[in-house]
């Protein structure tokens, strides 16, 4: 089958899907993957969804859609918060420990303890090391991580320590 015979209805269909994008009504919530913490991790990260803040450098809470306990998210683009997620291979990796990795790198902000990793697509996700509960906090396109990185990371490191303790995660994927 010649695809190119049939350009013009190809070109339109891209058209039709802006034009219908565009005047749907859409809510500002982000969509993201729920996860799916272990009956020792679940209770942690409610409590942490009960003691986040409700402003995030300047953004007001805007949980993404599905809603749930173990999801969180600021601001639009939004700033999305996980909790349970498993534990990112990078977490382990050798080279990352070593300082070989030029994508990830591990950190303290305000007693709480990341892994910081830049992204395929030049965004960065930060994940707690060293608690009973993975946590990973994913900036939207734009932000960078020494900037607005770390005062988002310093604005959230009170309800991390607060609900999440120090100690081994269960999930490790």
């Amino acid at each position: 089958m010649n695809i190119f015979r049939h350009r013009p209805f190809g070109l339109l269909a891209p058209a039709l899907l802006i034009t219908v994008a565009g005047c749907s009504s859409a809510d500002d919530s982000a969509t993201v993957a729920v996860p799916s913490p272990d009956a020792k991790t679940a209770p942690v990260c409610r409590d942490l969804h009960k003691a986040l803040p409700q402003q995030l450098d300047g953004r007001s809470r805007n949980d993404p859609e599905p809603r749930s306990a173990y999801t969180a998210g600021w601001g639009s683009p939004a700033i999305i918060l996980r909790c349970g997620v498993v534990r990112p291979p990078k977490m382990i990796d050798p080279k990352v420990a070593e300082g070989g990795d030029p994508d990830a790198i591990a950190g303290g902000v305000d007693g709480v303890d990341w892994l910081m990793e830049r992204q395929g697509d030049g965004t960065w996700r930060f994940t707690t090391a060293g608690r009973v509960a993975y946590v990973q906090v994913s900036l939207p396109k734009g932000m960078s991580a020494q900037d607005e990185g770390t005062v988002v990371l310093t604005h959230l490191a009170d309800a991390v320590k607060k609900a999440i303790p120090t100690g081994i995660a269960s999930m490790r994927g």
